[in-house]
C-alpha cells in the first residue's frame, strides 16, 4: 500500500501518523498542513469503519476490542503509547526528514514496524492496534459486544504520535531551521533504538512468541533505518 500509493497521498493510513506529520509542520518542520490532517483523518476513520463491516459480512461475525486476554488496560495503554510511538517516529524519520530523502526504504522500515510490535511483541497485549482507524473500525463494527474501547486506544495512540513528533525534533533539530544537534541528538538517538529493541526482545521472552527473532530483528531493522544517519544506529554497547 505504502509503495502503492506513497507518491498520491503520502500513504499515511493512519490518523496517529497523519496527526504526528500535522504536529511536526506546526513546530515549523516537514508534514501535513492541519486542514490536511483533518481530511486525512476523517477518510481514514470511514476506511476503516467500511473495511470493518467487510470483513464481518464476510465472515458472518465480529471480534470486541479489548486488551487482550490475561492483560488490564494499564497494560495495553503501554504498549499502544510505546509502538505507535514507534512507528509514528519511524515514518517521520524515513518518510520526513530532509537528509533521509529521497529514498525506497522507507515502506520497509514502516512495515516492519507493525511486524515487530502487532503481530509479535506488544500485540500480545494490546492486539496490536497501534491505529485509531483499525481501533474505531474494530469497535463499531461490534457494537452487539460491547463499545467504549476504541476512545481509550485512540488516545493512546495520539499520545504515541505526540511523543514521536516530539522527539524526533530532538533528532532533527535541522528539519526545523535549528542547527544540527549534534551530540543530544546523537545521544538520544542511541536511547531510543536501544530501548525499542530491547522493549521487543523482552515482550518476545516474556511472551514466549514463536518467531521472537524476527520480531526483534524487524525492530532493530526499522530503528536503524530511522536513525542510521543520525548517530550510526549502533544500538549496542
Amino acid at each position: 500500500g505504502i509503495y502503492a500509493l506513497g507518491g498520491i497521498s503520502g500513504a499515511n493510513f493512519n490518523p496517529a501518523v497523519s496527526v504526528a506529520l500535522g504536529l511536526t509542520k506546526v513546530m515549523n518542520g516537514p508534514g501535513l498542513e492541519p486542514k490536511v490532517v483533518a481530511a486525512y483523518c476523517g477518510t481514514q476513520l470511514l476506511a476503516g469503519i467500511a473495511a470493518a463491516f467487510a470483513y464481518t459480512a464476510l465472515f458472518h461475525d465480529s471480534f470486541n476490542l479489548t486488551p487482550a486476554a490475561g492483560f488490564g488496560w494499564r497494560d495495553a495503554m503501554a504498549c499502544e503509547i510505546l509502538y505507535s510511538f514507534m512507528l509514528c517516529f519511524v515514518v517521520l524519520n524515513v518518510a520526513a526528514a530532509g537528509r533521509s530523502q529521497p529514498n525506497e526504504y522507507g515502506g520497509l522500515a514502516i512495515g516492519f514496524v507493525v511486524i515487530a510490535a502487532g503481530i509479535y511483541g506488544a500485540g500480545m497485549a494490546s492486539g496490536g492496534c497501534f491505529n485509531p482507524a483499525i481501533a474505531v473500525g474494530i469497535d463499531v463494527s461490534s457494537l452487539s459486544k460491547g463499545f467504549g474501547w476504541c476512545v481509550a486506544f485512540a488516545i493512546w495512540e495520539m499520545l504515541g504520535a505526540v511523543l514521536a513528533a516530539v522527539l524526533f525534533k530532538v533528532v532533527r533539530p535541522e528539519d526545523f531551521g535549528a542547527p544540527p544537534g549534534g551530540a543530544l541528538a546523537e545521544m538520544m538517538s542511541e536511547f531510543l533504538g536501544t530501548f525499542m529493541l530491547v522493549l521487543t526482545v523482552g515482550l518476545n521472552v516474556m511472551g514466549r512468541t514463536p518467531d521472537g527473532a524476527f520480531s526483534i530483528a524487524c525492530a532493530l531493522m526499522s530503528m536503524i533505518y530511522a536513525l542510521g544517519n543520525v548517530s550510526g544506529a549502533h544500538f549496542n554497547p
